[in-house]
């Protein structure tokens, strides 16, 4: 369970699609990034944009805070190069569930078949999560509707309270008016 919810801090939202960069995945399936990348093109008709796109710069601005507080397991160390200008040699790759059920058949190791096991469990749980909150966002939303129309009979209520109450001081004050005429 543990590796699961390692390989849930890794998945990210990236252009409306949960993805998992290149160096992540290498450092799961225990290759190097540049094997990795190196096998993903080579068999570059298995990937179209659906299942892998490249990072542009401004999206591995916005992301890199988020991996770079991700805390590393002892087998899952980063494989990020560093260049001179202080940024990666060549921006991350981002693959989604299908370009990483994509990847089981170009490294096929069985350390990558059980790790992509692994991930594919990890993005079903997300998936169950997700649908939760749904369903949970569906119920407070009846229980508003509901609320607001216990609101509406709670102020006829009130509204009808006052009314009674205003009959009555009014029957008071006209009970306890000073009489006028002849007094017994």
């Amino acid at each position: 369970m543990q590796i699961i919810r390692s390989i849930q801090n890794r998945i990210y939202e990236l252009r409306g699609e949960r993805v998992m960069l290149d160096k992540d995945l290498a450092a799961l399936y225990e290759v190097e990034k540049r094997a990795l990348n190196q096998a993903v093109k080579r068999n570059i008709k298995r990937f179209p944009e659906d299942f892998m796109f490249q990072l542009s710069a401004l999206e591995w601005e916005t992301l890199q805070p988020q991996v770079d507080n991700i805390s590393e397991g002892p087998n899952l160390k980063s494989q990020i190069v560093i260049s001179s200008w202080g940024g990666n040699r060549h921006l991350p790759y981002a693959f989604t569930e299908q370009g990483i059920a994509m990847l089981s058949g170009v490294i096929n190791s069985d350390k990558a078949i059980n790790m992509n096991i692994a991930i594919m469990r990890a993005f079903v749980e997300i998936r169950k999560l997700t649908l939760q909150q749904i369903d949970f966002k569906q119920q407070l939303q009846e229980i508003k509707e509901k609320l607001n129309g216990h609101d509406v009979q709670l102020n006829e209520i009130y509204d009808a309270m006052e009314n009674l109450l205003d009959e009555k001081a009014a029957q008071t004050k006209w009970d306890n008016r000073e009489r006028i005429g002849f007094k017994k």
